[in-house]
């Protein structure tokens, strides 16, 4: 089996969970099926729908909303470390990510 990585796309679903930016991937598909994700400016309610390294991500965290550029997609769910080096945050005076 590929990685994802390896494949030059995940699932948003399951890229919002690697990058601990959802505490599972059942709340991650809560949160697209409710609309509240954007990718490169275009509304998403489907938790399958396909991310690529270079595109924008605009998802509410918390109380804010982040602006995410994906640098590379990751292989795993690592440490909050390690996820953190797969996106640049985007919005101006942006407080770090909690995970």
């Amino acid at each position: 089996m590929t990685s994802p990585a390896a494949a030059g796309s995940i699932r948003l679903d399951k890229l919002l969970w690697y990058l601990r930016l959802a505490r599972s991937r059942s709340l991650a598909q809560a949160v697209i099926a409710a609309g509240h994700i954007r990718l490169d400016g275009r509304r998403v309610t489907r938790a399958s729908c396909a991310v690529h390294a270079g595109q924008v991500l605009v998802l509410p965290v918390g109380e804010h909303i982040a602006v995410l550029r994906l640098l590379a997609l990751p292989a795993r769910r690592g440490p909050a470390s390690e996820a953190a080096a797969h996106y640049r945050r985007l919005d101006a005076g942006a407080a770090p990510l909690a995970s």
